[in-house]
């Protein structure tokens, strides 16, 4: 497989510089460059190998690229496509790693009307609730799925590169509609976030929070994990795919109203068979899937 000359990262955190460290591993990449806005970040990817060169200028940065990658909140996408577009060469291939993707295609077909044939939108499914520079591995991608959702303008080539290049990293590569992915990831991510945000914000309201928080075990670490992820980014993803995410949020207030009537009935069988449903299905799914790892 050819190596990738120029890769740029507009964001370097988590998803771009675990992406950046996997090609460096399987010597894919022969220079990368980072940009950002927090210099201190941008130094310790440098120090950390993630990246060779670091900047804060995206325009510059792009001049001479061959691969970019937008790995920042989707809110932020826009204005950075508007400034590098001018400064892309004819078959500089343009990537993101946006958890929603449907505002996505409509960005690129925005501000990046002239290099849509290059254009693939992406979602690696391996976030973290670690972000930036110190938060990148080598290994994020092995084993985990990536969702392509190409554009009708683009074309065949670049998405089999990007393609790839995620299967160098160690990736299971699907494509999907937009529309599609957004639909399912509403329910599998994006809502779970936010009903997390939502239970920490209860616990927080509650007049004796902190003791409840004191004594607080693996049960609540479990359920609360993901409560601890970036504030930018789930309100620009909260806020991108809203329409999905209100329906499955509406979903989960007539599932809590059935579960409080459930309680409230004091009907023991019926609360054991809501439970069981769940709890049985949880565990079904947690099982090893035939012919995985």
């Amino acid at each position: 497989m050819q190596s990738v000359e120029r890769l740029v990262l507009l964001g370097t955190g988590l998803i771009s510089g675990s992406f950046a460290l996997a090609l460096k591993r399987a010597r894919l990449v022969k220079r990368v460059a980072g940009v950002g806005r927090s210099l201190e970040n941008l130094e310790r990817a440098v120090e950390l190998g993630v990246i060779d060169e670091a900047s804060t200028d995206a325009a510059q940065a792009v001049i001479g690229a061959d691969l970019v990658l937008l790995g920042t909140p989707v809110g932020q996408m826009g204005k950075l496509m508007q400034q590098i577009g001018p400064n892309l060469s004819a078959n500089c291939i343009v990537t993101d790693g946006g958890s929603t993707k449907q505002d996505v295609c409509a960005l690129f077909r925005e501000y990046l009307p002239q290099q849509l044939s290059t254009c693939v939108p992406g979602h690696p499914i391996a976030g973290s609730d670690l972000s930036g520079a110190s938060a990148a591995q080598f290994g994020l991608y092995e084993g985990r799925r990536v969702v392509l959702t190409p554009l009708a303008e683009g074309a065949a080539p670049a998405v089999e590169r990007v393609r790839e290049l995620w299967q160098a990293c160690g990736a299971i590569v699907y494509e999907m509609d937009a529309a599609q992915h957004d639909g399912i990831f509403s329910a599998v991510s994006h809502t779970p976030h936010l009903l997390s945000f939502a239970y920490m914000n209860s616990v927080l309201d509650r007049y004796n929070a902190e003791q409840c928080l004191d004594f607080a075990a693996s049960g609540f670490r479990d359920f609360t994990r993901i409560a601890g992820s970036h504030p930018d980014m789930w309100r620009d993803i909260a806020l991108a795919n809203r329409e999905a995410i209100l329906q499955d949020l509406r979903s989960n207030v007539t599932q809590m109203t059935q579960l409080i009537e459930l309680v409230e009935s004091g009907d023991g069988v019926a609360l054991t068979q809501y439970i069981q449903r769940a709890s049985q299905a949880r565990i079904e799914w947690g099982k090893p899937k035939k012919g995985s790892l």
